[in-house]
């Protein structure tokens, strides 16, 4: 029972993950109405740091080695702050849906990335799983309309890959520390790195800095700096100590899928029959992408 409840926990942890940063486009995009990007971001930090401040003693044993430091902060270059900064503009220029359609790109880059720098073996059904996934996301893309809120899609599409390029460095820097440091611990340097760097950007053109204080986007900031920095980052992380990377990255096909239920739920978005076809085949290729004899030989277990 014990040893189910093991298997399971990376799962739902990541499932968690997965809907928390489905959420995060919406509240972004609410966020964004109102404040500057940088603005934004550096708030979402700013609170994502003073939680992981009180939860200090949770971090469990730190066993840093000489020269650590390189991979952390890199790892936090990656994401948030590289990440973020492309991912924000991105959101400026294309939809929350089409943003989060390129999302599904990610899985095949960290798969490609944990067989170089890893030495993780990928199935044929997990590669099969996969493209069933981005087959969805992208039916689910191609089934709805262009807004208002998409000037350049093109162009946010493309800034939306970049910030792809940048979470995979993340996923395979977080695999390759999660064996000296626990995911707590490294989702507060996130935050902590996010802080600093995000903070002269909210100074520097074309930012222009907050002039009124609106109830609506002050809670979409507090939200992704406690529920989408602390919590989904934490759920992710964790996952990604416990199964293969490239099998924890397939979860992120779920996010266009969460993404456009909270749209319709939040911002009043409909989806059309076509959509809801596409969200079922993106639930399949995650399920069929999740390989268990893969995940035994990685942790090192007999079939």
């Amino acid at each position: 029972m014990n040893e189910k409840r093991a298997n399971w926990l990376p799962i739902i942890a990541l499932l968690t993950a997965m809907v928390v940063w489905g959420s995060s486009f919406v509240a972004l995009k609410v966020a964004f109405r109102t404040y500057d990007p940088m603005v934004v971001i550096f708030g979402r930090m700013f609170v994502g740091g003073l939680c992981f401040l009180f939860l200090r003693h949770k971090f469990g044993a730190v066993r840093y080695q000489a020269g650590d430091w390189k991979p952390l902060l890199l790892l936090a270059a990656c994401e948030p702050c590289m990440y973020f900064i492309f991912e924000s503009w991105a959101l400026v220029n294309t939809t929350a849906s089409q943003a989060g359609m390129i999302t599904s790109i990610l899985p095949l880059l960290v798969a490609m990335a944990a067989w170089f720098f890893l030495g993780e073996r990928t199935s044929r059904r997990t590669v099969a799983g996969f493209l069933t996934a981005i087959a969805g996301t992208i039916w689910l893309s191609m089934a709805g309309e262009a807004t208002a809120d998409a000037p350049n899609p093109a162009l946010g599409n493309f800034l939306e890959f970049v910030a792809m390029l940048c979470a995979t460095g993340y996923t395979i820097l977080v695999k390759r520390l999660s064996h000296r440091y626990s995911a707590l611990f490294i989702t507060a340097v996130q935050a902590w790195v996010g802080t600093v760097f995000f903070f002269p950007l909210m100074f520097l053109p074309p930012t222009d800095l907050p002039t009124a204080f609106e109830m609506t986007p002050v809670l979409a900031i507090l939200y992704l700096g406690v529920v989408v920095t602390l919590g989904g980052y934490a759920c992710y992380n964790y996952g990604v100590t416990k199964i293969p990377a490239s099998q924890a990255s397939a979860f992120v096909n779920l996010i266009p899928v969460f993404s456009i239920a909270m749209g319709w739920a939040v911002l009043g978005e409909t989806l059309t029959v076509g959509q809801y076809m596409a969200c079922l085949l993106v639930f399949a290729g995650v399920f069929w992408s999740q390989d268990p004899g893969t995940r035994r030989k990685q942790n090192g277990k007999t079939v």
